[in-house]
């Protein structure tokens, strides 16, 4: 009879990470890629809709981080996961303290090819329900430690320093770098706009685009722009963009209007 093949889902929001992971399965007789996504959100949507046996899951991506991925799908629903990460350090702690498969970014072929063979002898051996319990345990763990940033430490020219969030007044994507912008300076960090969301209190610091964060003690106004959008107006007279996909949850933390 014909083995049927692994069900593989690759969810993570770097195409480069995609492709990468895509080429490292493309010669793997036993798995069958089903499907790929580059948000939280289209990772609920395609676990429900494939079923697949495992996924490669990121921890930070827009809309839905991959912790809310789990919650969100649910423990009894969940195939096998592999995380990846760059910048989580207290995750990967986690993971390691689970037992959990993961793999940190930039990871070689030699390391997938380790946690692809771990990932099989668990599907083989149909240990299904130690990694539902374990990820359990690691949401659990996870939620009980969360500790959000006070300062963030800054390396720049030979030196460090530090800058307390509530310094802040919003936040820039650039690729794989913020820019931390306070007043008339901003300061550039090695971290994506996922990884530093995870990281602010959501009660301070809201997503009101794909590319930028703001502190909402900083925001004076907003006034309405064409197709439901808002400009969102700082005390300082910077003026950002907000989005349909992330108004409701401004309105949520603010408050309706009267």
């Amino acid at each position: 009879m014909k083995t049927a093949k692994i069900k593989a889902l690759i969810a993570d929001d770097e195409p480069l990470a995609r492709k990468f992971i895509r080429r490292m399965l493309k010669d793997d007789r036993e798995v069958e890629i089903v499907g790929e996504c580059g948000n939280g959100r289209e990772a609920v949507a395609m676990i429900k809709k494939e079923n697949p046996d495992i996924v490669f899951l990121d921890v930070q991506m827009p809309e839905m981080d991959g912790f809310a991925v789990l919650e969100t799908v649910g423990l009894e629903r969940l195939p096998a996961i592999v995380f990846t990460t760059a910048y989580e350090q207290y995750a990967i702690r986690a993971f390691e303290l689970h037992a959990l498969d993961y793999l940190l970014k930039p990871f070689d072929q030699s390391r997938f090819r380790d946690a692809m063979k771990h990932a099989k002898e668990r599907l083989h051996q149909r240990q299904h329900e130690d990694g539902r319990l374990q990820i359990g345990a690691l949401l659990e763990n996870l939620k009980s430690q969360t500790q959000y940033l006070d300062r963030i430490i800054i390396k720049a020219d030979g030196r460090i320093t530090f800058l307390s969030t509530r310094d802040i007044d919003w936040i820039e994507a650039d690729d794989k770098y913020v820019h931390l912008h306070t007043g008339k300076t901003a300061r550039m960090v090695r971290q994506t706009l996922s990884g530093m969301e995870t990281q602010l209190d959501p009660q301070k610091f809201l997503r009101i685009h794909r590319s930028a964060i703001v502190n909402i003690e900083r925001i004076k106004e907003l006034q309405p722009l064409f197709n439901g959008e808002q400009a969102v107006i700082l005390h300082d007279g910077t003026r950002l963009t907000l989005t349909r996909n992330y108004k409701d949850s401004l309105f949520e933390l603010l408050g309706k209007p009267l």
